[in-house]
């Protein structure tokens, strides 16, 4: 029997990870690197396009990383990851990224992301993948601009 389901809405992916900066994490000032907190938020996006898929999903690119603020050792970090658009095989995923300074109770942007995402078949190659169906007017401007965001990187 098909599978009667043909799109999904961002919230059914929401993915959410949370990690606090250990001495591991930083430069010598203290500072979370921006490597480290790049790769959580790959991690991240990686969860929500493969809960999108169903499917193993791999990294095809990271636009724009925009690095706002700096975290630094015993602060929270929280990474929020959604799904703006899926495509034929691909998916792009928005990452955000806040700190929380634990005795302030201060919440604050760090970082932002988009992640381009291929669904993978049994084979290792890329997968037709569901559709999205956006619910907020954010989600249906996010939806809209990522077919803008596709078509500017293609060109370049």
């Amino acid at each position: 029997m098909d599978n009667p389901i043909h799109t999904k809405t961002p919230a059914d992916s929401l993915t959410i990870k949370t990690e606090i900066v250990c001495p591991n994490d930083t430069n010598p000032m203290g500072y979370l690197q921006g490597g480290r907190l790049v790769e959580w938020m790959d991690i991240a996006a990686a969860v929500c396009a493969q809960t999108h898929a169903g499917k193993i999903s791999v990294t095809a690119s990271i636009h724009h990383v925009d690095f706002n603020e700096a975290a630094k050792i015993g602060d929270i970090v929280t990474i929020q990851a959604s799904i703006t658009r899926a495509f034929n095989t691909s998916m792009e995923i928005f990452v955000q990224s806040y700190a929380r300074k634990v005795l302030l109770g201060k919440r604050y942007l760090i970082s932002e992301a988009y992640f381009t995402f291929v669904a993978l078949d049994e084979n290792g190659k890329s997968s037709p993948v569901l559709g999205l169906t956006p619910i907020s007017d954010d989600e249906k401007r996010q939806y809209d601009e990522a077919l803008s965001r596709k078509q500017q990187r293609h060109k370049n």
